[in-house]
């Protein structure tokens, strides 16, 4: 019986793992897409407005997300704590706008990811401040080591950190905010098919809000915000863009779908190794399709940055055992 119960897990292990790096596939053919669509016609790119191109590309994924809405439950949005929620959705919708637009500022793909990865070091500092968690010594090693390894790739020694070196920064902050506010609902003692179907349904109005108040501020104070967030918001693009736009709304989607099956089958800090592979994965798909040759220093700061995954990883795993996530 007990052989039949690790067979099980050791499958469900496998499973998941999979599912995870197959999403990091996805999630690094949309970072190369994001790069693409927004970069002005004169640099190789199509020009969308960055605003514009997120809202689409999460309306086509929020559509084929319908079937795995309806299969968690209307009945699931059911809270006692409709504002964090809200607020929850807000957020994360802001943190791919601002991230997204490092793109259109002309950041490389191998940078953007990178310095994405200092989100832990956010969830840290969130989780201690607000939820009044104790950080581990082995969280805090691991968070600086990603700290560090993010500023050796954005070679701050050569004096070419630039502002918009730390818009991907931004975004990780906004993104480790999510999640603060999803530890803070779990809490409060939100099942997790209520935190899923909650972002799948609200994130897509959230995105068409801050779209519309990108829209009215370039109308109404021309000039407060950068001139690739504001113009044509609304425009489609055509042609080859066009076709490029739906596959980023698919993959966006089919990457939702991939980590919906990889949490469930497997804890989620078993997968997290795997989901950073989509840190080396995007820069070398930015590098063979887009010629954004990696600086010398990416390789040591991206390896310090899973090394420290793995090892929080390692520790964390030693400490408790392994568990499957609930069907």
């Amino acid at each position: 019986m007990s052989q039949v119960s690790s067979t099980t897990k050791s499958s469900a292990a496998t499973a998941g793992a999979t599912f995870m790096l197959v999403a990091a596939m996805a999630f690094a053919g949309s970072n190369l897409l994001q790069s693409v669509l927004p970069t002005p016609v004169e640099y190789g790119g199509y020009g969308m407005s960055s605003t514009g191109m997120v809202f689409w590309q999460y309306l086509i994924a929020g559509i084929l997300s319908l079937p795995l809405i309806f299969r968690i439950g209307i009945d699931k949005l059911r809270t006692s704590h409709p504002l964090a929620h809200e607020v929850r959705a807000f957020v994360s919708a802001l943190g791919a706008h601002v991230f997204v637009y490092g793109f259109a500022s002309g950041v490389p793909i191998w940078q953007m990811v990178t310095l994405l990865a200092t989100g832990p070091l956010f969830i840290i500092l969130g989780s201690t401040l607000f939820l009044g968690e104790r950080a581990s010594a082995a969280r805090l090693v691991a968070a600086i080591a990603g700290f560090v390894g993010a500023i050796i790739i954005s070679d701050v020694t050569a004096g070419s950190l630039g502002w918009t070196a730390l818009v991907p920064i931004v975004a990780a902050a906004l993104w480790a905010t999510t999640d603060v506010l999803t530890k803070y609902l779990t809490l409060k003692g939100e099942s997790p098919e209520t935190l899923t179907i909650s972002l799948l349904v609200l994130i897509t109005p959230n995105h068409l809000l801050i779209l519309v108040a990108v829209w009215a501020l370039g109308i109404g104070a021309p000039g407060l915000l950068p001139v690739g967030l504001t113009d044509n918001v609304f425009a489609l693009p055509s042609g080859t863009a066009l076709w490029l736009l739906l596959l980023l709304g698919v993959l966006t989607g089919f990457a939702q779908y991939l980590m919906a099956y990889a949490y469930k089958a497997a804890d989620a800090t078993y997968l997290q190794p795997f989901g950073d592979t989509k840190v080396p994965l995007s820069g070398l798909l930015g590098w063979l399709i887009l010629g954004q040759v990696p600086s010398v220093w990416f390789w040591p700061g991206a390896a310090l940055i899973v090394a420290a995954s793995v090892f929080i990883y390692w520790v964390e795993s030693r400490n408790r055992t392994p568990t499957l996530a609930t069907a």
